[in-house]
């Protein structure tokens, strides 16, 4: 989205596409086509909602199918429910489950199970009362980490388990992980051990999951930690923690809120061609959409609530098209492993009043033309969109990356919302807005890499104003003609406030700090500075998941 500063600004949010009449017949029969194309990934999936449990064999407890949901209604046993085939290895079980109550037994837990070779010998994630555990078989604990389950409330739970590695995620936030390699094989379960409680939206895949490294929370200073340095280099200092997040794991603001699930648990279909991904897109309902190769078209595409793009291998994508996420709260879009070409006169992904989205590991590229107006924004972040996090993506040979607040007259709107994580991205070449943010709090910048970003006097990499937030964490710049300004606004905007800590500046202009920002409600481990450069230059981008 252009700024107010430049000529073809736009004040007013885009005009809505209007849909034909007869739009949703012609939906359902390209679903019912498409459909056909089977995901192999996918390996079984029950909501229950045909009212019963056919591929279900259980073992103790008391089971039934009501409201679309299995429930499992004592607390005074050890219950379990099987499906799927023994043969499965590397596979990720997921399932919201819902605890109803728990008995009074130690090794009491509700959750899901992984490579079930009998009642006895699987691998779960479970809840306690008290704790999120990664289990082998009923009563030996593998992990754990403090969590309070509140009964009556839908947890999305998912355990991943490739070769020896175990990870456990609670609403698309990794919580633990560990290592065994008892069981190579087995079936998925639902565990309800001396609790009670009911489970739905099951979903398998044979997907791997992050590797086995357990996020630990880190609190963010409130203050600057240091001035603005004269010296074109900077020496790094240690960050909180040494481990970098693993690629895949989502973190950040995108978890807050209820979390950002996408597609999972929906129907898997398979586009390869322009038309196809536009009606998959638009078109209602839960699902995953994969994009199998580069996909060509002109204009907007309208991705509607609760939907995963993904593209296929390294080289699937979409060029020429606007992905416009907007007025959905929540959106619950994510958007992964694809290649984005820029999109002559407008943004890449626009996003407007939505919430909950995450932009990841994607690998996003223009032509920069001596025309700065000639490409729009990359990611454009505008009137109150929150909950969103961009991680892992590379970003090369743009002007306008990524505004966050799109005019400074916007503040009744923006006030409170624009709550943005950006993490491990490689901005290469992108001369300006990467990000530049008006009035959003706190917009966390960390472990992101800047090269080149120096193509004349005003190029600069991070811009903090109209009183926004920012807080610029371990960040490694190279040939960066301005890391940040704060202080001194930027173009007609009033300042903002920054906050740098453990940043690295090698032949680039300071990181301007000013003021406070507030604290961040999620935890996460901040990779080291000294490691940033090259996990990003080989985790980043499409292919890398």
């Amino acid at each position: 989205m252009q700024e107010a500063r430049h000529v073809h600004h736009r004040l007013g949010r885009r005009t809505r596409t209007a849909f034909a009449a007869g739009a949703s017949a012609a939906v359902t029969a390209v679903v019912l086509t498409i459909s056909a194309v089977a995901n192999a990934a996918t390996l079984f999936s029950d909501d229950f909602n045909d009212g019963n449990a056919s591929g279900w064999s259980t073992s103790g407890g008391s089971w039934s199918v009501s409201s679309g949901a299995y429930s499992q209604s004592g607390s005074s046993a050890s219950a379990k429910a099987l499906a799927g085939a023994t043969s499965w290895s590397t596979a990720t079980v997921q399932a919201r489950v819902t605890a109803g109550a728990f008995g009074g037994a130690t090794s009491r837990g509700i959750g899901i199970a992984a490579r079930v070779q009998s009642t006895s010998n699987f691998y779960a994630l479970v809840l306690t009362p008290n704790a999120v555990q990664i289990r082998k078989g009923a009563t030996t604990t593998l992990a754990s980490a403090s969590f309070s389950t509140v009964t009556g409330t839908a947890y999305t739970l998912r355990l991943s388990a490739t070769g020896g590695s175990l990870v456990g995620s609670v609403n698309g936030t990794q919580v633990v992980s560990t290592s065994d390699s008892s069981y190579a094989t087995g079936r998925a379960g639902l565990i309800a051990n001396y609790a009670a409680g009911s489970f739905d939206d099951v979903l398998v895949t044979d997907a791997a999951g992050p590797s086995p490294t357990t996020p630990a929370p880190t609190s963010p200073s409130t203050s600057p930690s240091s001035s603005p340095s004269a010296s074109p280099t900077t020496s790094p200092t240690a960050g909180p923690t040494t481990s970098p997040q693993p690629p895949g794991g989502i973190i950040g603001w995108a978890t807050q809120a209820g979390g950002t699930t996408g597609g999972s648990g929906g129907a898997t279909v398979t586009v390869s061609n322009w038309n196809d991904f536009r009606t998959q897109a638009q078109a209602s309902g839960t699902r995953t959409i994969l994009v199998n190769g580069m996909l060509a078209g002109s204009g907007t595409v309208e991705v509607t609530a609760n939907k995963t793009i993904r593209g296929v291998g390294a080289n699937s994508g979409v060029s020429g098209t606007t992905l416009n996420i907007e007025d959905m709260s929540p959106a619950n879009v994510i958007i992964q492993n694809m290649n984005i070409r820029g999109v002559p006169g407008t943004d890449a992904i626009q996003i407007e009043n939505a919430s909950h989205i995450w932009i990841d590991h994607n690998t996003m590229q223009s032509t920069i033309e001596s025309d700065v107006d000639f490409y729009d924004g990359m990611i454009d972040i505008t009137h109150a969109g929150d909950y969103i996090t961009i991680s892992w993506n590379i970003v090369r040979d743009h002007w306008k990356t990524s505004l966050v607040g799109h005019s400074d007259g916007n503040a009744g709107e923006d006030v409170g919302h624009l709550r943005i994580t950006y993490h491990h991205n490689w901005f290469d070449r992108t001369f300006e807005r990467s990000p530049r943010v008006r009035f959003g709090e706190t917009v966390h910048v960390m472990n992101n890499y800047y090269t080149n970003v120096n193509n004349n006097t005003s190029s600069y990499a991070i811009a903090s104003t109209m009183n926004a937030g920012v807080l610029v964490e371990g960040n490694v710049f190279e040939n960066v003609q301005q890391a940040c300004w704060s202080a001194s606004g930027y173009a007609d905007s009033d300042p903002g406030r920054l906050v740098a800590r453990n940043n690295s500046l090698t032949n680039s202009g300071p990181c301007e700090v000013n003021g406070s920002v507030a604290a961040l409600p999620y935890a996460y481990t901040a990779e080291s500075v000294g490691t940033v450069k090259a996990s990003v230059t080989a985790g980043a981008g499409a292919g890398k998941i």
